[in-house]
């Protein structure tokens, strides 16, 4: 109970939702992440180290820069559950479509000097 637990208080938070729906799309430097939810970079770090300990996403490091992407849910079932149901849940939910939206918009040269 206590991995199921980590995983639900780890997707408990809309911020949190939101990184997660970004992932979705792919792997991504934490500046453009910072950049889609409009707050703070220690911010969005905390997020991911929550997402990160609970399993949902791995990090990547390339120089200065952090890469995170969604794991494939293999080590957890519950991960594995959640990240397949969240392809689906809540993509008709205007938020979500907005964040979209405006994270097609933002360029990793204009935030951080990251390519791409």
């Amino acid at each position: 109970m206590k991995e199921f637990i980590k995983v639900m208080k780890a997707l408990s938070d809309p911020n949190r939702v939101k990184l997660v729906k970004l992932l979705q799309k792919g792997e991504i430097c934490v500046c453009k992440l910072q950049a889609a939810l409009g707050i703070a970079q220690p911010t969005v770090s905390k997020h991911l180290k929550i997402l990160e300990d609970a399993g949902l996403v791995s990090r990547r490091k390339e120089g200065l820069w952090a890469h995170y992407s969604l794991t494939d849910g293999s080590r957890n079932p519950y991960v594995a559950s959640l990240l397949g149901n969240l392809r689906h849940w809540l993509a008709d939910d205007p938020d979500i479509i907005a964040l979209f939206e405006q994270s097609r918009h933002i360029r990793g040269e204009d935030r951080c000097g990251m390519p791409g």
